[in-house]
């Protein structure tokens, strides 16, 4: 059976739904983001993006580039009600999706030729997206989710629909720019730019090998990517609802500063877990069970966020309303729930420019040594009265100082 791949975006999504709620704003330039010298642009309209601007741009720039524009913080939680919104839509009409970011879903329409037509059943979803969400969407199809992800850039300047022959994904692509090929990022354009390949056709033409050596593994990917072959699978959704971690104490303990030690550490390490997975949460909860047995739990909704510091503030909190003073705690526990899929990584709307290079730069060392070798001064204690997921092996812990938490 040959594939039929289609990729769904929510065009200017965060503009998009704030012109839903106030069409005054229709046909003017939007910024969405904190209004301040080191803010960045969440998302921006068509209308600013003919001045130069940019989604992630810092705003003071934003602002200079266009000074007519209409700056609005934004409202995390109504976008992720919207794309739940979204999602339902897909879910009730096709057989299998993926949802890739909070305003991006891929959908196998595989074998419905035979008994659909699978442009028919693309364009009736699209229609049917408009007119239940009114929020407007492009898509592309093709024989994959790299080709279709391309051809989705190329549907919005047009009719919203782009359709790729089978047999003409290599033609298709070679006259683009190598950004335009999904997981080319600054540093691989600049290398590649460096050598010459400023378009996807020269990119064709480098021999597979050479490209191994250039990027190691990802090389290659890059290669198959730019001559349009792409075997990767529609992977089914299915929400996640919760991430939680407790610890039980060796020995009961009323050691109120290593106690709140220990929350700063479980709650960095499960932000970053929700970082690493694109995903937010909207819930926070603590348990705490004292050495009678005795189990209590106190949870708080908060905006949807996957920052350390807006989350600590509520976790420290919800200590303090549980802990009675008179009894010694036996375990400790935290949970993050109300999940949902971002894929805006830091929450645009209320961090800095600062914030999200430093979350960033955190993250990465995670990534490379292990989600505990960056943590918070005041969690530094956590590691002798409770082990963690993630134990620092043997790794002295870079530590930060505490910033707003």
């Amino acid at each position: 059976m040959e594939r039929t791949i289609l990729h769904i975006d929510l065009n200017t999504f965060f503009v998009s739904v704030e012109r839903l709620r106030e069409p005054k704003l229709n046909g003017k330039p939007v910024l969405i983001g904190a209004d301040s010298d080191r803010g960045v642009v969440a998302s921006c309209s068509y209308e600013a993006r003919a001045f130069g601007v940019r989604s992630a741009m810092p705003m003071k720039m934003a602002k200079q580039l266009c000074p007519e524009a209409i700056i609005l913080r934004g409202d995390s939680g109504l976008y992720l009600k919207k794309s739940d919104e979204v999602t339902e839509i897909i879910r009730a009409n096709v057989p299998l999706f993926e949802k890739s970011s909070v305003d991006e879903f891929y959908v196998d329409l595989s074998g419905t030729d035979k008994f659909h037509g699978s442009q028919k059943l693309a364009r009736e979803l699209r229609q049917r997206i408009i007119n239940e969400s009114g929020l407007p969407n492009s898509f592309g199809m093709s024989i994959n989710k790299t080709v279709s992800k391309v051809a989705t850039g190329e549907a919005k300047g047009g009719a919203g629909e782009w359709y790729v022959e089978r047999g003409t994904e290599k033609p298709f692509l070679a006259p683009m720019p190598i950004e335009r090929i999904p997981g080319v990022g600054e540093k691989t354009a600049h290398l590649l730019r460096s050598m010459g390949v400023a378009k996807i056709h020269t990119l064709q033409e480098v021999p597979m090998d050479l490209m191994q050596r250039l990027l190691g593994e990802h090389g290659p990917v890059l290669w198959r990517k730019a001559n349009g072959i792409d075997d990767s699978p529609v992977v089914a959704w299915h929400e996640r609802k919760s991430i939680s971690t407790e610890r039980t104490f060796e020995r009961d303990t009323i050691d109120v500063p290593k106690l709140k030690g220990l929350l700063t550490a479980m709650a960095e390490s499960l932000a970053f877990q929700l970082r690493k997975g694109q995903k937010l949460t909207s819930c926070v909860a603590v348990k705490i069970r004292y050495a009678d047995f005795n189990t209590h739990t106190k949870q708080l909704r908060i905006p949807y966020t996957a920052c350390d510091h807006l989350i600590l503030p509520t976790v420290h909190e919800l200590f303090r309303s549980l802990y009675d003073r008179r009894q010694r705690i036996r375990l400790i526990g935290v949970r993050f729930s109300h999940l949902v899929g971002g894929g805006h990584q830091i929450d645009a709307f209320t961090d800095t420019e600062e914030a999200m290079s430093l979350y960033q730069a955190m993250d990465k060392i995670r990534k490379r040594f292990g989600d505990r070798t960056v943590m918070r001064a005041s969690g530094m204690d956590a590691k002798s009265i409770g082990r963690m997921d993630n134990p620092f092996d043997g790794q002295a812990p870079v530590l930060l100082a505490n910033r707003r938490s």
